[in-house]
């Protein structure tokens, strides 16, 4: 059911790979909320994935981009606006990569480089773009930027080893950026942390099952899935949360207020019995 609470209102969607990307579900609803937008990945990662198959569903156009490299970026915002007929009202962050953790090296034998490259993929990326996005002044007033993050910036989870400093790092550009953009134009900047999700990039990460779980029996309502997700990004891209910024907004079921939860306890009583 829409309620075409994205009518009129245009943007940029970056991350989508496959149909269990997040991204690609914010899409799909951002579509049928009545939104017009520009799809965007790395042009490895459009190889790799299905983003034309998307890109028709939704007749969205596609703008490749590096979103490590401004140039790039600079391009895919000029394009994305003599695409959509003008400024942007709303963008998605939706990228990530740890070559650490494909290659599986632990905490305490990560490769620098790999995760230097780790935080400019998945947070420095962030930064670029609002720098772009505010050197062209390329959104609209009370526009909305919102980024995907998880609870691994604040809490540890061993094999989320590199991505755990680079969410961290993501979630205080939201803040420091939100204040500038705020101040200049009006416009929203915040994080979601989003609940464990069988993403193609979620799986890859070591124990992923384990704490996929973990995470659903420590839930009252268990692991947020992508659908959810993308429709809580879309009421963020809308007006009703214009006064909505700076945050780290929870959307994990409750996960991260609960200290053990019933069916936690009765698996650990079974285990030691």
């Amino acid at each position: 059911m829409s309620n075409n609470l994205l009518a009129g209102k245009v943007g940029i969607i970056s991350g989508a790979l496959d149909e269990k990307s997040i991204a690609w579900k914010v899409a799909l609803k951002a579509h049928s909320e009545g939104a017009r937008f520009v799809l965007t990945n790395a042009p490895l990662a459009m190889r790799m994935g299905e983003i034309k198959k998307l890109s028709e569903q939704c007749e969205a156009p596609i703008v490749p981009a590096d979103a490590t490299s401004v140039e790039e970026l600079e391009n895919l915002f000029t394009q994305a606006q003599e695409h959509l007929g003008g400024k942007l009202d709303f963008v998605l962050h939706s990228i990530g990569m740890s070559t650490n953790i494909r290659k599986g090296k632990h905490y305490g034998d990560l490769n620098y480089e790999w995760f230097q490259k780790s935080i400019d993929v998945s947070a420095l990326s962030f930064h670029k773009m609002m720098h772009v996005a505010e050197k062209q002044d390329a959104m609209n007033e009370w526009g909305s930027i919102v980024a995907l993050s998880y609870i691994a910036a604040q809490r540890v989870f061993p094999d989320y080893t590199d991505m755990s400093q680079a969410k961290a790092v993501l979630e205080s550009i939201a803040r420091n950026y939100g204040y500038r953009l705020g101040r200049l134009k009006k416009i929203r900047v915040n994080t979601i942390s989003q609940s464990p999700t069988k993403t193609t990039a979620g799986t890859g990460v070591g124990g992923f099952d384990a704490f996929f779980d973990y995470a659903d029996k420590m839930s009252p309502l268990g692991n947020a899935p992508a659908e959810a997700c993308a429709d809580y990004c879309v009421a963020l891209f809308s007006d009703l949360t214009r006064y909505v910024t700076m945050q780290n907004l929870l959307h994990d079921g409750g996960f991260s207020s609960v200290g053990i939860s019933e069916d936690i306890v009765e698996a650990l009583t079974k285990a030691n019995s």
